[in-house]
């Protein structure tokens, strides 16, 4: 198979799988009945922005470690960060780290992001998101592994560079329902994307839940 012939189809593909992944993850937010938010791992800012156009959200915070993606989402929302009401921040730091700051929101996305963590930071992950911000539910998603073939990819080969990881489903849940028993929290899982009979949905997705929100 030609690189000429997988790459834009790899792209058209997966770019279309980013924007639909973006909506399931806002509805997601907005169903849960939170009002105080947290994007751990924030990016350029394009899911902060879905977040800022709706009024439920009282309190909304994008944690980022690249310096050059939050310069991007300051440009992203720079009419939100101008109110006078600082309803949303920026900040720069890693969830891998303490973040006392950040403890007791309603709610956290990790949206395609554990998967750039090295394997033996996770630990470190747990700590501070699930034992110390303890948000009462968080939602990850991450790429399924099975589903890769279908991108034209080669048996190994991740689906972005930078990736440290991909799992599969099987992998991915034991990492999770791990990460619930020793955290008092619920999980249950889903996928986003087009459903393959064998190869499952191209992202796969975890919701964590305690305390009041549903």
């Amino acid at each position: 198979m030609s690189a000429d012939r997988a790459f834009p189809r790899n792209m058209t593909q997966m770019t279309s799988l980013h924007e639909i992944r973006l909506a399931h993850v806002f509805t997601q937010l907005k169903a849960s009945g939170a009002r105080r938010v947290l994007d751990l791992g924030c990016g350029s800012g394009s899911l902060l922005y879905r977040l800022a156009d709706d009024p439920q959200f009282d309190e909304i915070v994008g944690l980022e470690a690249s310096g050059l993606s939050l310069r991007q989402a300051r440009e992203v929302l720079a009419s939100w960060l101008n109110e006078k009401t600082q309803r949303i921040r920026l900040m720069q730091g890693s969830y891998a780290e303490a973040q006392p700051a950040l403890a007791g929101y309603d709610a956290a996305a990790l949206v395609e992001t554990i998967e750039h963590v090295n394997p033996e930071a996770l630990s470190r992950v747990e700590i501070s998101v699930f034992g110390q911000m303890r948000p009462s539910m968080v939602y990850v998603t991450t790429p399924n592994r099975e589903y890769n073939p279908l991108f034209d990819l080669e048996p190994g080969e991740f689906r972005e560079p930078d990736h440290k990881f991909e799992w599969d489903r099987m992998k991915f849940q034991r990492w999770a329902r791990g990460v619930a028993g020793r955290n008092g929290y619920e999980v249950t899982f889903g996928g986003i994307g087009e459903n393959d009979p064998e190869f499952g949905q191209p992202t796969q997705t975890a919701r964590f839940c305690r305390g009041p929100v549903t």
